[in-house]
């Protein structure tokens, strides 16, 4: 039997494009009327405010154009994933990375199968705390590295990283941009349901490991021997513990910057570009080798980076086309007919089928909670648990979406093809979806 091939990346956002091109011909254009809403600092929509709108369908010519503005919509993540990708590369070129990596090895000699579930939760934790996604595409060459010196494929840099990321993020107690937003708008305390979620974060991210390894295991190849350094770029006697102490210093400052200044994707690349500098410098390239090791970086990673423009494209078009909303409301309406747990396990399936053209979580957010809450309210669902429906339905949809431009970057920028991704992921992802399911019901049971 002929196994599902997904065509080159590039292929399929495109055909996503053009796909919403067609739909803001098909589908009737409305909106909902916004207000700022004070506790988020956004515009959220106004229950029952749907009305239609004169059509505006995105020429086939518009949609092309509507390529480069998704760019520059998506253009400081994509400017953090060239500077940081560049940065390195660099760091990765003085040797220190692939040092640091033979000590990694020789500590957990025969023990290497831990080495997974140590960097999946230090991912997880990333994305319950940050919801982090696009930072970790320059992070994809140093997981190769590790993942070939031990043997394991490349699909699993994925699934460490952003795959880890994605359901810590989806099953957090206190993501800002999943779980935060959404219990802002739903009037609820912030952190309120807390031990709640992090029972079911546990076991969510326990299956996730399980599922991770025993793929690593079963597909495991010859390691790779460390590579000899490039005499020519490597200079003698440079201090490579001094580069890795300057990186996890750089990683320290990351994680107080994201979580305590409140960093954009701006001061994240510029951190990452002095880490190049410095590292560079330290590591005996000298300014010459330091750049031209930042070109390297650049070349390698320019495919990864742009994908996530033309990701970032297909809403636009929608948006254009002034049909998200009218997907959102067609949706949603039904649910108000059905009992209360039906209809809480029916926003899961909203959420999950909005994602696709609404990747943004908190955009998601901003659009359904307002709708979803009052409905909850009606047929008498706690406000708790329709922000789990919608935390579960969006967030376990990062898995899988190939609207999600971090995704496809680092599935792409680890060399493997999508349906690839799909086969090992599909049935982690219904496993979790199940989970999510359970924890909603479990919710309704006990009043949460």
């Amino acid at each position: 039997m002929k196994t599902i091939r997904f065509p080159h990346p590039l292929v399929l956002l495109v055909g996503f494009i053009l796909l919403a091109c067609l739909l803001s011909y098909v589908l009737p254009t409305g909106v909902f009327s916004r207000h700022p809403d004070a506790a988020t600092g956004r515009d959220v929509v106004v229950a029952g405010s749907y009305h239609r709108v004169p059509a505006t369908p995105v020429s086939p010519l518009q949609a092309i154009v509507d390529i480069p503005k998704g760019m520059v919509d998506a253009a400081s993540v994509i400017f953090l994933v060239f500077l940081a990708g560049g940065a390195f590369t660099v760091v990765d070129q003085t040797g220190a990375l692939r040092s640091g990596v033979d000590w990694l090895l020789r500590r957990f000699q025969g023990r290497e199968a831990v080495v997974i579930p140590i960097i999946s939760v230090l991912f997880a934790t990333m994305g319950a705390l940050e919801n982090m996604q696009e930072e970790i595409v320059p992070l994809i060459p140093v997981l190769l590295i590790l993942m070939r010196r031990i043997g394991y494929p490349a699909l699993t840099a994925a699934a460490v990283s952003i795959g880890s990321a994605a359901v810590g993020a989806a099953f957090s107690p206190l993501n800002p941009f999943q779980v935060g937003i959404a219990q802002k708008l739903a009037q609820l305390p912030l952190l309120s349901g807390g031990g709640f979620r992090l029972a079911f974060l546990v076991v969510a991210l326990a299956i996730w490991i399980a599922g991770t390894v025993r793929y690593a295991l079963r597909h495991r190849v010859q390691p790779e021997t460390s590579a000899a350094a490039d005499p020519a770029a490597l200079a003698e006697g440079r201090n490579h513990g001094l580069v890795l102490l300057l990186l996890f210093a750089a990683f320290a400052f990351f994680a107080y910057g994201v979580l305590k200044l409140g960093w954009d994707f701006e001061q994240m690349a510029a951190l990452f570009f002095g880490l190049g500098v410095v590292a560079g410098l330290i590591g005996g390239l000298g300014f010459t080798g330091t750049a031209e090791g930042f070109l390297a970086g650049f070349r390698d990673i320019a495919f990864s980076a742009l994908l996530i423009g033309f990701a970032r494209a297909i809403f636009v078009v929608l948006e254009q086309g002034q049909i998200v909303d009218t997907i959102v409301n067609a949706l949603s309406a039904p649910l108000a007919g059905l009992p209360v747990t039906l209809s809480a396990l029916g926003m899961m399936g909203v959420h999950t089928a909005l994602h696709l053209p609404v990747p943004s979580v908190s955009g998601q957010a901003v659009l359904t909670m307002p709708l979803l809450v009052p409905l909850s309210d009606l047929i008498g669902l706690s406000r708790q648990v329709t922000v789990l429906a919608y935390q579960y339905g969006a967030g376990l949809c990062e898995l899988i979406t190939p609207t999600n431009g971090a995704l496809m970057a680092i599935v792409a920028a680890c060399g493997v093809r999508f349906d690839q991704w799909w086969k090992f992921v599909l049935p982690l992802y219904l496993l979790l979806l199940a989970l999510g399911a359970t924890a909603v019901m479990v919710g309704i049971a006990v009043g949460l």
